[in-house]
């Protein structure tokens, strides 16, 4: 079972999240659903997401919210719904299920998901089975967070999700945290979550390493970050595949590393200063269609 730090810092990244995403979702389409499982108890989040939806309540008008909870072991839960579902508007339906993320196929099949932007949160101690994903990406509509024992690229991208972020928190303690992971169709999400995962990161002192190389020392998010390693991968990746537009290095950044791409930006500049990569302009800001050329 999480930790109570580690149960703090998914909610407050899951909030984060869900704000970010709602209104885009409800910008594209009439309908949205959040769904929201957890193995054990949800530690406040289901909460703490009615309070987003409710917040948002001038976007839901005239449109069809639907909040789907899984989780076992909270008996507690209905009344603690209760009080905030009904600060929610009309429009917003909200479903608390006996069961745990097993029942999260049918949910979303009953919510009427289907062709519509999907928002999941699975909070999992050990490895995700593939329906569970596959439910998740609700075709090409979904976008899911994710917290489970260990590494769930592979799972993701076989589920239909493109774009995938992975980090391992590493509590201030020392302490590993699982792995948290993110699948997506959309750059501007996946950016919205690597920045959320830093700006929480630094508030809760967690610092990630990637789940790919657990024996790399973590990276501390807190204040201006070591960049000396994300340019040694950004030249490494320019070595491997030839020349690249900025935007790619960016989203490399975004789905190989444990960085920002804004962070990606400043490596870059510091390679064309040092001599290791050439920049396609010869002067001014980084521009996304700009390519990069490694110069040995």
């Amino acid at each position: 079972m999480p930790t109570n730090r580690t149960t703090d810092f998914l909610r407050e990244l899951l909030v984060r999240q869900v704000t970010t995403w709602l209104p885009a979702a409800l910008h594209r389409s009439r309908r949205a659903t959040v769904a929201l499982a957890w193995a054990g108890t949800d530690g406040g989040a289901a909460e703490a997401v009615l309070r987003v939806v409710a917040g948002h309540a001038a976007q839901v008008r005239g449109r069809q919210v639907t909040v789907l909870v899984l989780a076992d072991g909270a008996a507690d839960l209905p009344a603690r719904l209760g009080s905030i579902e009904a600060e929610l508007p009309a429009e917003v339906t909200v479903h608390l299920l006996p069961g745990g993320p097993d029942r999260l196929p049918v949910a979303v099949k009953a919510a009427g998901a289907a062709g519509s932007p999907l928002f999941c949160f699975l909070d999992l101690p050990g490895e995700v089975p593939p329906h569970l994903l596959g439910a998740a990406a609700n075709g090409r509509t979904g976008e899911v967070l994710l917290h489970a024992g260990g590494v769930t690229r592979a799972a993701l991208v076989a589920a239909g999700f493109p774009l995938v972020a992975e980090v391992a928190p590493v509590l201030p303690d020392g302490a590993a945290a699982g792995v948290v992971a993110f699948g997506s169709r959309s750059d501007r999400s996946l950016e919205a979550l690597r920045d959320a995962l830093w700006t929480v990161g630094a508030e809760f002192g967690v610092r990630y390493r990637d789940p790919a190389d657990p024996t790399a020392p973590p990276v501390d998010v807190a204040g201006d970050p070591a960049l000396d390693p994300l340019a040694g991968e950004l030249l490494a990746e320019l070595r491997r595949g030839g020349p690249r537009p900025v935007t790619e290095l960016r989203r490399h950044t975004l789905t190989a590393t444990v960085y920002r791409a804004a962070d990606a930006n400043r490596a870059l500049a510091n390679l064309v200063e040092t001599g290791g990569v050439r920049r396609e302009r010869d002067s001014g800001r980084l521009a996304g269609d700009e390519i990069i050329t490694p110069t040995r």
